[in-house]
């Protein structure tokens, strides 16, 4: 399983606030098969097989078009790790461990 964090700022809205565009995003994510996201106050993490992340990118960059924007940029970062399985939680339950060890 891959895990993708994505930043979509659409330019040109006629407004600093992008909260509804978010809640929008979120929207989306809702709609795409195969996938797991949480919403972070800047970015998305997404998770699934590489194939279903790509097409929900792909989804969530057209958005803001669709609502009006004028430009997106969209920034990726994938972690596609294949010598086992992986997700965002098994990641963070690692670095506690880790973090609890180095107290004892």
């Amino acid at each position: 399983m891959a895990i993708a964090e994505v930043t979509i700022i659409p330019i040109g809205t006629g407004s600093t606030s992008l909260s509804g565009y978010v809640a929008e995003l979120q929207l989306v994510l809702e709609q795409q098969p195969g996938i797991q996201y949480t919403l972070t106050s800047m970015s998305t993490i997404i998770e699934g097989e590489l194939t279903a992340l790509w097409s929900a990118i792909a989804a969530l960059h057209e958005a803001p078009f669709l609502s009006g924007a004028q430009r997106v940029s969209t920034s990726i970062k994938i972690d596609d790790r294949r010598d086992k399985v992986a997700s965002s939680e098994q990641k963070l339950r690692s670095v506690q461990e880790k973090l609890n060890s180095n107290k004892q």
